[in-house]
């Protein structure tokens, strides 16, 4: 059975933890992290009505240089998943670099053996097919309102790529993560970037998943999900964290007019946009005459991969999304000049 959701997605994030003492041994200091707590929320959206199915309360850690285990500066991801699994993702976040990311196909196709060269292509991920087993079953309103399309079944990471296909993005900042650092999954989606070396490029060793004894199904599971009910033995993710410039026309602001919401140029053309907010402070006879202004924000991108083995078979569990603020995001006063 494929299925397949429509998703809205909120990722909030609270303050940083400051400094988190660890105890060193021997030649190796004492090390210091930092820590932000996140919680992700999604609801699927397939129907038109809201249906909560994920919750996942979690932190980014912060890993300073150390030298036992001689490791550059890396970021690990804690999470809870209340199907019954938790995760230590580690990985690297990669020099920021000018423009957008090139984001690479990702495969959903499951396969035997716990080899993924042994794929088992099913009916259900030919999106015209309307009989096969699959959730929904018909597509076709779907296709019709370009909501989904065979290439975003085929390869989800369609999705990050239309969202970005006619954005203005300055700069990227990669972060790549794996509960099996050094062994990337086939199919993607690791490695974010084409270069040589492993990915991610530290560290090298621990982290991993843990699941409750239903899921695990047997003390030691063999590779493929013969006697697994659900046990997820691999998380790879990449985040791309993308700086977006919008164009906003702003109205004529004449004092003391509040705070207005205005939605960016790009709205035609982009999926998904944050709006923003233009407010000038109170000084008598003075207010903005109105014009177009560019302002930067943050996007985050991501594409996640979990391996299930269940029924003999391994299923790639694949998750995409682009985030965007959720709060309006107010425009600069130095862009809305009192004359």
């Amino acid at each position: 059975m494929l299925e397949l959701n429509l998703t809205d997605e909120t990722m909030s994030f609270s303050n940083n933890l400051g400094s988190i003492p660890n105890r060193g041994s021997l030649q190796q200091a004492d090390a210091f992290l930092n820590g932000v707590p996140y919680l992700q929320t999604i609801n699927d959206i397939t129907t038109g009505t809201p249906v909560g199915i994920h919750f996942e309360p979690g932190i980014w850690l912060a890993v300073p240089a150390t030298t036992i285990p001689h490791e550059p500066f890396t970021v690990a991801r804690m999470a809870s998943i209340p199907h019954g699994t938790t995760i230590v993702a580690q990985g690297t976040a990669l020099p920021p670099v000018a423009g957008k990311p090139t984001i690479t196909a990702i495969d959903i196709t499951p396969f035997i053996g716990g080899n993924p060269g042994n794929k088992i292509p099913f009916q259900n991920q030919i999106a015209a097919n309307k009989t096969t087993r699959r959730l929904p079953q018909d597509l076709t309103a779907l296709m019709a309102s370009g909501k989904l399309t065979q290439a975003m079944i085929t390869d989800p990471n369609t999705v990050l790529r239309n969202q970005i296909a006619h954005q203005t993005i300055t700069q990227t900042i990669v972060i790549e993560t794996s509960t099996k650092p050094g062994t990337p999954l086939s199919g993607g989606p690791l490695p974010a970037i084409p270069s040589p070396g492993p990915h991610p490029q530290a560290p090298s060793f621990a982290g991993g998943t843990a699941n409750i004894a239903f899921l695990q199904g047997l003390p030691v599971p063999p590779p493929g999900g013969n006697g697994a009910n659900a046990n997820a033995f691999q998380m790879d993710a990449v985040f791309w964290i993308e700086t977006v410039v919008y164009d906003i026309d702003v109205p004529a602001l004449p004092p003391g007019t509040p705070p207005v919401i205005l939605q960016p140029r790009q709205r035609s053309n982009v999926p998904l946009v944050p709006s923003f907010v233009a407010a000038i402070p109170f000084v008598p006879n003075k207010g903005f005459k109105g014009g177009h202004v560019r302002v930067a924000t943050t996007q985050i991108q991501y594409s996640q991969k979990v391996m299930l083995d269940f029924a003999g078979l391994t299923w790639p569990h694949v998750s995409v999304a682009s985030l965007v603020p959720a709060a309006p995001v107010p425009i600069p006063d130095h862009l809305l000049p009192l004359t």
